[in-house]
């Protein structure tokens, strides 16, 4: 045997089984606390639906309103708030440790324009054969990065060495 399909959503009319509600009328107004069936007569006779606004309340209070129109308006809000919501990326800027003046300069211009828009950056600066043996050369380049970035981005990683590379992530302040 089936279980009855789960209604998702505001309990509406007669599915509102609790003896007593707190009435708010389509105007907004509170018209008290009731008994169900009167309420729902008054929602009828209103040519509306009785919903459910806070079930967890004693008594729960329920609203006489267009359930349509309050569906669409819920709708509404839903896909607004998912507009304004901004998805952090995670940009990744590669650099070695004997790097030149101009390629870092390009590089952090990009930098700039990525915290501009936001987004993370992951600096990676990667150690190739005898580079490996001495780190205090990337640390240096790193610690540099981080200063010159100091009034526009946060670390939020500091810098580690992670095999032959040393990593570090920078977020926008």
């Amino acid at each position: 045997m089936q279980a009855p399909p789960v209604k998702d959503g505001p309990r509406m009319n007669e599915d509102i089984r609790v003896p007593r509600v707190l009435l708010i009328d389509q105007n907004g107004e509170k018209q008290g606390v009731m008994p169900t069936s009167a309420a729902i007569e008054a929602a009828e006779e209103a040519g509306l639906d009785l919903v459910e606004i806070v079930p967890n309340a004693d008594p729960p209070v329920c609203k006489i309103l267009d359930y349509g129109k309050f569906k669409f308006q819920e709708q509404k809000k839903k896909n607004e708030a998912r507009k304004r919501q901004k998805v952090v990326e995670i940009k990744e800027i590669k650099l070695r440790p004997n790097i030149d003046i101009h390629d870092y300069e390009v590089k952090s211009r990009s930098m700039h324009r990525f915290f501009e828009e936001g987004d993370k950056v992951k600096v990676t600066l990667r150690f190739r054969g005898r580079e490996l043996a001495h780190p205090e050369l990337g640390m240096k380049l790193l610690q540099k990065v981080k200063a010159d970035f100091e009034p526009v981005a946060k670390v939020e990683y500091e810098p580690r060495m992670e095999g032959r590379q040393m990593i570090m992530i920078l977020a926008p302040r």
